[in-house]
């Protein structure tokens, strides 16, 4: 009979005969902590064989998922929030003005600014939030749990009470539990406990949720799940969506900018009103009216949208992330840590011709090591080692009494083996320097064993060493396995692609430095390599930085290192990106300005990166930063946008007020130019751009000049409608206002089409849903001015006169853009005295052609080779033309 399990509780009375049950108390989880084994087994209704998968259903309904439930705002409160805040406190009080001095129809209008404001970015951060939702469950992780005498793999949050689970190196434990009998494991308790050092755990012993096992592995039983762990939450891989990145620091230091300017300027107004003698309250509403029209308003929306389709955008290429703000530091990659296993090579291993020591065969060798592997632990070289013995049968003569996992710090796997005749011996497996250190014929097999390993190194393949104890407990080395792992299919386009871009990859492996080499070569990576044993050299610092630098690659790295090579990067001005999968791996992750988890990586992996990978190899890496700097772009030409579209309003309506006593637009006017234009703009989030061949940086110089250019020209462009409206249309005061809103509200929107494109603004056709937003919202605009809905009305023909004149104005104004982008940026002309390296262009190529053909595996060199033929022969046919 099954027990009737409650979540973790002491019992308050037992019968005599009765099934054990849990009862709740507030101190029952501590019992269950430090009770002994057999008594929490009992009160759980478990054992060491785990559940089955009906009981755990059962008591998945009872206890809930194990996760803490997250504390989800009030949706009418969180609306209520739009409404508190320095730029909505501007727009109230203009509402409020509006009604002192019965200005009704003001009222209603700027009243409904304020709603629309808030509706719309209430709904966009409401959408924002759930693209991070949906990312978040792709990132669930999932646990081992023995279910039905068989290890299964269900979600963490399935978890409960009684589960058996195994946890390996580099995993976050899941849930409370007790460990089962086993070797002692580390435990990383930093995030629980502040230990910088990790704790040592036995069997029978407890570990805890959000903790990381740092060396070993073992089985352990669950106790606690979801809020009633000790922690009282796991561990979050997805942090906070809202991170402020550099770059959008730098935004919204451009509004801070805006704001003091359009204080400033309107400060200007009012006390020119007042030595006027202008009616105070109207100044006031024109005033505050002007600064909510002159103040980015939509920023914020805009950057929470742009950033949230942009990690959908990415999620798509198989690139999870974790931290927005990841977005624009990959933009600005300029050097690629990349590690070498699975994201360079296919991680597919295959068995060579094993080195034989004395007269040993290679079945033996096989054998030997497949004993020393352990298949459920799913580790590609345990797979394909168990995947070289001939005959299954072999393996189920012996019996494994003991295993010992790898850890970075060993080296190697260890396992205490009996066969069938009841004898008992020890086999090894792991780094050959490792493995011969511990054997008692080193002296004989040294020299032998080093020369076949770097033969196989020279020929790129890794070497495992393979030694056997018998009862005596001496070890013999018995020979090499040499394990191939093949560069994957487009790696090498993919690098070169990589250099066109301006990011240089570096290689980052533990393997031996020939076989760095020879993989590098057949990459075409270079062959500069770095052992990084020279890394640790303390009294060389100086000289080592500049080999980091100048290295290809490194090779023999430890976790340790990688830290160190990203930091010293960083400190000579490289933007890093580093790729990892392992537990060791997450110091150099979070140090690096973009932490990458690769496919596969474990949970703290997971856990310290900004980007999670859920694709293998480096391609996802690279179309992942050709994804960043699309965003960062269309960031870049909102930010132009909104500066050069500030400067205009607010100069224009300064210089006619001061120079001229005239008001040329109304409040009603600019609240409505603040309307249309803010909602359109949200479809740059949308927007089709190239990304830059030249790793991002936020070019403050650029920005402010190129937006300054283009506010100004606006200016005189705004000013001369005015001129011809009233010198020498001689229309009235009303008609002329009406005239001045439809060319501030056309000619302002027309200026995204400028700022999008650093080239012509045809050189890239803008996505439909920008043009057709901006279109949509024109036409809107010139029906309100053309029957003149809040105001005089125009026409038709004045209407046409205003679209014609915004419309040569955008094109003069486009070739004045070109002009100033060449003086504030200027490109330096080629060298035309060097051969032209055709590598990137040849790439290119390649990988169209992959992409092509379905993205099938064996057409790497034939598509590198069809691409060089076609890129060389267009090359010389341009240079024949020329």
């Amino acid at each position: 009979m099954k027990a009737n399990v409650d979540q973790p509780r002491a019992p308050e009375s037992k019968a005599k005969n009765a099934e054990p049950s849990l009862v709740s108390k507030p101190d029952s989880k501590d019992d269950l902590k430090s009770l002994p084994m057999p008594e929490v087994e009992k009160r759980l209704g478990s054992s060491p064989k785990g559940l089955t998968q009906a009981e755990a259903q059962k008591r998945l309904a009872q206890y809930g998922p194990n996760e803490i439930k997250e504390k989800k705002d009030n949706l009418f409160l969180k609306f209520l929030s739009y409404f508190w805040g320095p730029i909505p406190w501007m727009i109230e009080g203009a509402v409020i003005l509006s009604g002192v001095v019965r200005h009704w129809v003001d009222f209603f209008i700027i009243l409904f600014l304020l709603f629309s404001n808030a509706v719309v970015a209430f709904w966009e951060e409401h959408q924002a939030g759930n693209e991070i939702a949906a990312l978040r469950a792709k990132l669930a992780t999932e646990a081992r749990a023995l279910r039905d005498g068989k290890w299964a793999t269900p979600m963490v949050a399935e978890l409960v009470p009684g589960d058996v689970i195994r946890l390996l190196l580099g995993d976050i434990v899941p849930a409370d539990a007790r460990l089962l009998a086993g070797d002692p494991v580390q435990v990383d308790q930093s995030a629980l406990t502040g230990e910088s050092l990790p704790a040592t755990r036995n069997p029978g012993e407890a570990v805890f949720s959000g903790s990381i096992i740092k060396r070993g592995e073992t089985d352990a039983m669950v106790y606690a799940t979801g809020t009633n762990t000790y922690f009282g939450k796991t561990a979050e891989l997805v942090q906070d969506a809202h991170t402020v990145s550099h770059f959008q620091r730098a935004v919204l230091k451009i509004g801070n900018y805006l704001i003091v300017l359009a204080v400033g300027l309107v400060a200007v107004i009012v006390t020119l009103a007042l030595f006027r003698h202008d009616p105070i309250l109207s100044t006031l509403e024109f005033a505050l009216v002007l600064l909510v029209a002159a103040i980015p308003v939509a920023m914020p929306t805009v950057l929470s949208v742009t950033m949230a389709v942009g990690a959908r955008l990415l999620a798509r290429k198989q690139a999870i992330v974790t931290k927005l703000s990841a977005i624009e530091e990959l933009a600005g990659v300029d050097v690629l840590c990349s590690d070498k296993t699975g994201t360079l090579t296919q991680n597919k291993l295959t068995l060579g011709d094993p080195f034989c020591v004395n007269g040993i065969t290679a079945d033996q060798i096989i054998l030997d090591a497949a004993l020393a592997s352990r298949a459920e632990d799913k580790d590609t070289i345990d797979l394909a080692v168990i995947g070289g013995v001939k005959d299954d049968k072999e393996l189920k003569r012996y019996k494994v009494l003991h295993f010992q996992p790898f850890d970075p710090v060993h080296k190697r796997t260890e396992a205490t083996v009996k066969d069938s005749d009841g004898k008992q011996f020890k086999v090894a497996k792991g780094a050959p320097q490792v493995i011969l250190q511990m054997a008692t014929n080193l002296a004989d097999v040294k020299p032998a064993v080093e020369k076949a390993v770097n033969e196989f190194a020279a020929r790129g393949f890794r070497s495992l060493g393979v030694a056997r104890a018998d009862q005596d407990n001496k070890w013999q080395f018995v020979g090499v396995l040499p394990m191939s792992d093949p560069p994957r299919e487009q790696a090498k386009a993919t690098i070169a692609s990589a250099v066109q871009m301006g990011v240089k990859v570096k290689m980052v492996t533990g393997d031996q430095l020939a076989i760095a080499k020879e993989m590098s070569r057949q990459l075409g990576m270079g062959t500069n390599i770095l052992d990084a044993t020279v890394l640790r050299d303390k009294q060389k610092k100086a000289e080592t930085a500049a080999s980091i630098e100048k290295a290809d690659g490194f090779a023999q790295v430890f976790p340790e290192d990688k830290y160190n090579i990203v930091d010293v990067l960083q400190k000579h001005g490289h933007i890093v990106g580093m790729t990892g999968d392992g537990v060791n791996d997450a110091p150099a992750l979070k140090q690096a300005n973009c932490g990458i988890a690769v496919s596969g990586a474990t949970d703290a992996a997971r856990a310290a990166a900004d980007i999670v990978l859920l694709a293998s190899g480096l391609s996802v890496i690279i179309d992942a930063i050709k994804e960043s700097r699309r965003i960062f772009q269309r960031m870049n030409s909102y930010a132009i946008y909104r500066i050069a579209e500030t400067l205009r309003v607010l100069f224009f309506m300064t210089l006619a007020i001061l120079v001229f006593n005239f008001y040329p637009v109304t409040a009603v006017m600019i609240v409505m130019i603040a309307v249309l234009n803010d909602g359109a703009i949200l479809s740059i989030a949308y927007d089709n751009v190239h990304y830059s061949d030249r790793p991002e940086k936020w070019n403050m110089r650029l920005v402010l000049g190129i937006s300054t250019v283009l506010g100004v020209i606006g200016v005189v462009a705004a000013f001369g409608l005015f001129y011809l409206a009233e010198r020498v249309f001689h229309l009235d005061r009303a008609h002329a206002q009406t005239l001045m809103y439809l060319k501030l509200s056309v000619a302002g929107h027309l200026t995204i089409f400028l700022t999008r494109t650093r080239g012509p603004f045809w050189s890239i056709r803008p996505a439909r849903i920008l043009w057709v937003a901006v279109l949509g919202t024109q036409i809107v605009a010139t029906l309100i001015a053309v029957y003149g809905v809040f105001m005089t009305p125009l026409g038709w023909r004045w209407a046409g006169f205003v679209w014609v004149y915004a419309l040569a104005w955008f094109l003069l104004n486009d070739r004045v853009k070109l002009l100033a982008y060449r003086i504030f940026d200027p490109v330096a002309p080629s060298s035309t005295k060097h051969a032209v390296d055709l590598t990137p262009q040849i790439a290119t190529r390649a990988y169209e052609l992959y992409q092509q053909r379905g993205r099938g595996d064996g057409q790497a060199n034939q598509d590198w080779l069809e691409a060089e033929r076609e890129t060389r022969t267009d090359h010389v046919g341009k240079k024949d033309v020329a």
